[in-house]
């Protein structure tokens, strides 16, 4: 009697394990009864949200399914513009189980198929996109507008996975390295040829600039040169005027001091050298003590 007491027991205590599930928080569940998921009386899947519920023992399975946002996030692709031109795009989808009876029933539950499946309906998306656009339009401002297009069609196809796509976001786009470069090349021979022409834009504004410097300094040096002639002329006439008005007065005197500045002007240096004749009258003041002829 102990021993069937135990075993009895034991199984009550078994029953009793095996009618309870716990679902964390973060976790949905729904319970498969002989292959098919319940459902409540409205025919909609029945989902337990986290806390202790029941289930028959032995018979009622319990699938524990994440009710958080995922993040698929996988190696770019590549993808063809509507110039026929290959574009690697890296992107990411933002997603969670929105229908959990339909994802179970289409991924058995298991994450890896569910972004198998959501990653090429995603990809269907942008590659329609992209298909439709030029580089130019991707690049300068279509982003956005091509994400969200590219987000409403996945959504439309992914209803059937029982998931909803939240965003679809493009992290990067890059060309293939063998367009790149000729891409680059053509962009350096480009910039290269621009700036030759600022260069001679440059130099042609230089040449302008330096030949009207040259013409105002050419009219500045003139004008200098006629007020200094002219200067010069008003100032001969001055000397030659007090020259004159000295000689009438003390015409002695005068021829004096001519001479006085021309033996100055003769004996500067003691390397000059004159050949005249002793008594020639160059050296008349000289020769005559009294100063007098």
């Amino acid at each position: 009697m102990k021993n069937v007491l135990a075993i009895v027991v034991v199984v009550i205590g078994v029953l009793a394990f095996n009618s309870f599930f716990v679902v964390a928080e973060g976790t949905r569940a729904i319970v498969i009864t002989f292959g098919k998921v319940e459902q409540t009386s409205e025919g909609e899947t029945s989902v337990h949200e986290p806390g202790i519920h029941l289930k028959i023992p032995f018979f009622d399975r319990v699938e524990r399914l994440d009710s958080r946002i995922q993040t698929l996030d996988e190696r770019a692709d590549r993808f063809v513009t509507v110039e026929k031109e290959d574009l690697i795009v890296d992107s990411y989808v933002k997603w969670r189980i929105e229908d959990f009876g339909r994802y179970w029933l289409s991924t058995g539950g298991i994450k890896e198929n569910a972004e198998i499946l959501l990653k090429q309906k995603v990809n269907n998306g942008l590659r329609s996109e992209f298909g439709t656009r030029t580089i130019q339009q991707i690049v300068s401002g279509e982003r956005s507008e091509l994400m969200d297009d590219a987000m409403t069609q996945a959504s439309g196809s992914s209803d059937e996975l029982g998931i909803s796509i939240i965003d679809v976001r493009v992290k990067q786009i890059n060309l293939p390295p063998e367009i790149s470069n000729s891409i680059f090349n053509r962009m350096r021979a480009e910039r290269a040829a621009a700036a030759r022409e600022y260069r001679s834009e440059g130099q042609e504004q230089a040449e302008i600039i330096r030949a009207n410097v040259d013409a105002k300094v050419t009219v500045m040096l003139a004008d200098a040169e006629r007020n200094a002639r002219q200067l010069r002329g008003e100032g001969d006439a001055q000397a030659a005027q007090i020259y004159a008005q000295t000689y009438s007065k003390d015409p002695e005197f005068f021829s004096f001091l001519r001479s006085m500045d021309a033996y100055r002007a003769s004996f500067n240096s003691k390397q000059d050298v004159i050949v005249v004749e002793p008594d020639s009258d160059f050296f008349r003041y000289l020769n005559n003590q009294s100063g007098v002829r």
